[in-house]
């Protein structure tokens, strides 16, 4: 089959990899309908995450073609959404909410989904069929329910959105901007996006965004105080990973406020005693998709959110190069692939 595999940073290619098959009887294998390029995949490609020879993808939607001995649920034909970590969803953890730290969690990018075809262990556990085969208009938002919606979703939850509150996310990418999306299904009273790119800011206040803040650091962290008071925000979704968004969300919150952070980490420390005397909450960590995923299909299937219009770009498999450039170059928020 044909695959992504990212050689080093900047060099991607697509290429002939091993066909998959059923490794263990817990396994299915999917044909890939649609796969995209995540913001975290910029992270080998600029070269601040070792890579060499890796398959890459973990967002996927497909049509399963076989299944293993012990998979129950989940059957040939069917149309399913699958998280980017694969959990067995009955571990002591999974049952806690927290799938993608299951005791037998393994991480989809390890696999390898942007290609024609895709193993997934733990079937019956990470996998979820659709209630039929999707319209093609609704493909790229079923997409997003594998990674990134559910990511800010969590972030969201995580930072305990909700009503009354207002809810500040620090970071318009495909994730910051979902966070937005998920604050306003949550209910929340007021949401500031913080972005200085026009099309993202247009699409924040289409998801709910109230406000729009373009500062970043100190100066972002004054204005989002401007905007409460003097207070900070009740709830902040930091969806970056850098320091300087991390400490940016912490010191937007309000005493007692919380932060739900779900940008991959890099180089983040924190001021421990800076931290002590904020009396912010922390939450947050590789998202547990799987717990979201059949409350974001429903929505998605009757329409009520319209998460896909985050891709604004859509390429075939053969030119994914493309995608990580326009990606990195901040030309496309979002790069949906079809095998």
């Amino acid at each position: 089959m044909r695959g992504v595999v990212m050689h080093a940073p900047g060099d991607v290619r697509v290429e002939q990899r091993a066909d998959p098959r059923i490794e263990a009887p817990t396994d299915a294998v999917i044909r890939v309908v649609a796969a995209c390029v995540c913001g975290s995949d910029l992270w080998p490609w600029r070269g601040i995450q070792e890579v060499h020879e890796a398959p890459m993808g973990h967002e996927y939607v497909g049509v399963v073609e076989e299944v293993g001995a012990e998979v129950r649920d989940i059957r040939v034909g069917d149309f399913v959404v699958g998280s980017f970590f694969a959990s067995d969803n009955t571990c002591e953890i999974c049952r806690a909410g927290y799938q993608s730290r299951c005791v037998h969690a393994e991480p989809m990018g390890a696999i390898g989904t942007q290609a024609e075809y895709a193993r997934v262990p733990w079937a019956d556990g990470t996998l979820v069929a659709v209630p039929g085969q999707p319209p093609a208009d609704l493909i790229p938002s079923l997409l997003t329910a594998s990674d990134v919606l559910g990511t800010g979703w969590f972030g969201a939850v995580a930072a305990e959105a909700g009503p009354g509150k207002t809810v500040a996310v620090v970071g318009d990418g495909a994730v910051g901007l979902h966070a937005v999306l998920a604050a306003r299904q949550l209910g929340a009273e007021r949401i500031i996006a913080v972005s200085r790119h026009e099309a993202r800011q247009k699409l924040a206040l289409d998801y709910g965004a109230t406000d729009i803040v373009t500062e970043r650091g100190d100066a972002g962290v004054a204005k989002v105080r401007e905007l409460t008071g003097g207070l900070g925000a009740h709830s902040v979704v930091e969806a970056v990973g850098t320091q300087e968004s991390m400490m940016q969300a912490i010191r937007s919150a309000r005493p007692g406020g919380h932060v739900g952070y779900v940008g991959v980490a890099h180089g983040v420390e924190l001021p421990g005693l800076e931290l002590f005397f904020s009396g912010v909450h922390l939450h947050g960590g590789p998202a547990p998709v799987r717990r979201f995923l059949p409350e974001l299909i429903d929505l998605i299937w009757r329409r009520r959110i319209d998460p896909g219009k985050v891709f604004d770009l859509e390429l075939p498999l053969d030119q994914a190069a493309e995608g990580y450039r326009a990606m990195d170059e901040r030309r496309a928020t979002k790069v949906l692939l079809r095998p």
